[in-house]
């Protein structure tokens, strides 16, 4: 899989842990975690795991920038999709703010999915 996500700090901003819990996943994960609950009303896979993040920059600050696709321009959600991603990360605990950007190249494939998303679209 050809995706490209690179915190920009060093420890990409590590949300510490709270008093009597085991230290938490580091920022990037948690929001990768959470990005793994949108899902393209039409296609039964999460958008991370289709592909459709390209990138995710998270700044000394908590400041996390995200570029990301749509399997098609004419996609339906183009208008929302992208909006709840950004929402989605906002909500991730540590994060400071989100800004999330539509791009069109590379164009998306079915080479970007994960094996697991190749194996709910049956393509495995």
């Amino acid at each position: 899989m050809n995706r490209h996500i690179t915190p920009t700090a060093p420890d990409a901003g590590t949300v510490p842990a709270r008093e009597g819990i085991a230290p938490s996943l580091p920022l990037e994960q948690q929001i990768i975690d959470a990005v793994r609950h949108v899902y393209d009303p039409e296609i039964p896979v999460n958008v991370y795991d289709l592909g459709l993040i390209y990138a995710i920059r998270i700044d000394d600050r908590a400041n996390v920038e995200v570029e990301m696709t749509l399997t098609a321009p004419a996609c339906p959600v183009a208008g929302t999709l992208p909006g709840q991603v950004e929402a989605t990360i906002r909500a991730v605990p540590g994060v400071h703010d989100a800004q999330v950007t539509l791009v069109w190249n590379p164009p998306w494939g079915q080479d970007r999915m994960s094996d697991e998303a190749k194996l709910i679209m049956g393509l495995l």
